[in-house]
């Protein structure tokens, strides 16, 4: 392992002196993969050096004990080794857990897509009871939520609704929710009380940085126009509505919930690179079959990988045969129990390969 790691610490190196290079600095696209790659390597490296200076210190405390010392002086000095030899212990599990390709977005913010699935008003009434579930989850972890853009239905509910969750740990919680959801309930507009199943589906999507993705300018279509907005005296008086078009891929995003252009614009555009980064990483995922096994299911957004049912109260995810009595709780943001669960199947998955 520490020979693994000594590489990876000179290939750190050498991508710092890359990057001071007047020939990398001159290449943007360049430029960009070393500091993506010099990114990625910064956590382990920094473990790795960090495990190497509690090493040294160690050698060099047991090398003074080796010589004569009064007594107090001794004991302090064996105190100290202790918790030398404790904080390598708990490096070398970092490491052990870092080489094993623990995952790198684990810390990063992210970006939920929420769309209206089978099942017509009822099935954005239920997109919109999962805005909100996630909404009071994030409020009870104390995570920040930004509304990006929504489209509204007749009945209250929601087409489409994106948002961004930043905070610790929000990915980790969150990134086993993309999949198909499924309710079972007595929509409030059903006169003979019967139960209907309908649909919505979820996408956790990587918020990039900069050097995650790079976008050329040339590569984008941007349209403006009127915004359908309230009316009255809060009519919009300008084009403030964005369309983005991003050429090479097909994949468009608009937004119109600002009332300022640029606002919109830059929203747009946080949508559209992680979107765009989604789809590289699923064909990457694809082509790497040993990564989509740790997955807790197929990891694909057509998945149905979760039932909420009203009639007997519960919510089960299928994914790991997981149920939930509480269902109510859960709506209102209680997920900790569904996360937890589904954090230790993914890591119990790991640990049998």
């Amino acid at each position: 392992m520490l020979e693994q790691l000594q590489k990876l610490d000179n290939r750190y190196s050498e991508l710092e002196g890359l990057l001071a290079s007047y020939e990398v600095i001159s290449d943007k696209e360049q430029y960009n993969r070393y500091a993506k790659e010099l990114a990625d390597l910064r956590g382990v490296v920094t473990l790795y050096r960090e495990h190497r200076q509690v090493l040294k210190e160690s050698e060099d405390l047991k090398a003074v004990l080796r010589e004569k010392h009064d007594k107090e002086f001794a004991e302090l000095a064996e105190k100290e080794l202790q918790d030398l030899e404790s904080r390598k212990g708990t490096l070398e599990d970092k490491l052990k857990a870092a080489l094993k390709g623990e995952d790198k977005d684990l810390g990063r913010d992210l970006i939920v897509e929420i769309r209206q699935g089978t099942g017509g008003d009822e099935a954005g009434l239920f997109a919109a009871d999962l805005y909100r579930m996630y909404s009071k989850y994030a409020a009870n972890k104390n995570w920040t939520v930004e509304f990006m853009s929504g489209s509204t239905t007749e009945v209250g509910g929601f087409k489409e609704v994106v948002f961004s969750v930043k905070g610790k740990d929000a990915y980790k919680r969150l990134k086993f929710e993309s999949g198909v959801h499924r309710v079972q309930r007595v929509p409030t507009t059903e006169a003979q009380g019967r139960i209907h199943t309908s649909t919505a589906t979820v996408a956790i999507l990587v918020e990039p940085e900069e050097v995650d993705l790079v976008i050329e300018p040339k590569d984008l279509r941007i349209d403006t126009y009127r915004s359908s907005g309230p009316g009255g005296q809060h009519m919009q008086k300008t084009d403030s509505a964005v369309r983005i078009t991003h050429i090479p891929t097909g994949t468009v995003v608009a937004c119109q919930d600002e009332r300022s252009q640029t606002k919109n614009k830059n929203k747009a555009m946080r949508i559209l690179r992680a979107r765009i980064l989604e789809a590289k990483q699923e064909e990457e995922s694809k082509r790497l079959s040993k990564e989509r096994k740790t997955q807790i299911g197929s990891g694909d957004r057509s998945e149905k990988i979760r039932t909420y049912n009203f009639p007997d109260r519960r919510v089960t995810d299928h994914r790991i045969n997981f149920t939930s009595h509480r269902l109510e709780a859960v709506l209102e943001g209680e997920m900790d129990e569904i996360s937890d669960a589904l954090l230790k199947a993914a890591e119990e998955k790991k640990q049998d390969e």
